[in-house]
């Protein structure tokens, strides 16, 4: 027996946080009945979405995609913007394991693995997210000992970040930012709170994983032993 959220997680149809919003709104059914959060299903329970049968997956397809910006990272968009699901072409509804906001561009898992996604996007997996960001200006180590000391954002509680020069010149500064969690824009709310305006921002590592010499754009689909690692 496991909750429903995680059974319709673990069966690709959408990811837990998905799940959990579609039971509240009644979309869900066991042997009938409408569902509710944290309910138990077993093999024996009839789970059904909307009138159609939610069953196991037998196949996962996890890809890299480089997102490029512009693009936002959903399945489809209320605002008519482009998605990343417009950049994936196989037969698979693949989802995202996490998110990249509009302007930003680098690594992004898509799935139909839920239990992989999880690992992923929840914090207590610790999963370690490199990005790469160009400020505008020179700037000092003053700046960056402000991003690594910084431990609430908007009043809200942050884990430490490790913050790393890479480049600096008159014109611009490259720095390297490697966080265990992701908040929404945590990357842009911390350089505008320390003063450092984001010229640009691109996820480049996710675990062991690096994005490498995909281009913007471009996607492969992961082998098994780069899932492993995922996991």
């Amino acid at each position: 027996m496991e909750r429903i959220q995680k059974y319709v997680s673990a069966c690709g149809l959408m990811s837990r946080r998905a799940a959990e919003k579609e039971i509240k709104n009644g979309a869900f059914t066991v042997n009938g009945k409408t569902a509710v959060i944290g309910q138990p299903v077993g093999r024996n329970d009839a789970v059904c979405y909307k009138g159609t049968p939610v069953l196991p997956q037998k196949k996962f397809t996890t890809v890299l995609l480089n997102k490029p910006a512009g693009y936002v990272t959903t399945l489809s968009d209320e605002k008519g913007r482009k998605t990343v699901a417009e950049l994936i072409d196989l037969p698979e509804r693949l989802y995202p394991a996490g998110r990249l906001d509009m302007d930003s561009e680098g690594m992004l898992i898509m799935t139909n693995d839920g239990e992989l996604a999880n690992r992923i996007t929840h914090p207590s997996g610790e999963k370690k997210k490199v990005y790469h960001v160009w400020l505008r200006g020179s700037i000092d180590g003053s700046a960056l000992d402000s991003l690594r000391s910084m431990r609430t954002l908007d009043g809200e509680k942050i884990n430490p970040v490790k913050a790393e020069l890479i480049r600096r010149s008159p014109d611009g500064s490259r720095i390297s930012v490697t966080l265990t969690e992701g908040k929404n824009r945590q990357i842009r709310r911390m350089c505008e709170q320390c003063g450092l305006t984001v010229m640009q921002l691109r996820r480049v590592q996710i675990g062991s994983l690096r994005l490498g010499d995909l281009k913007p754009g471009e996607w492969r689909i992961l082998s098994n032993n780069e899932v492993k690692e995922l996991y």
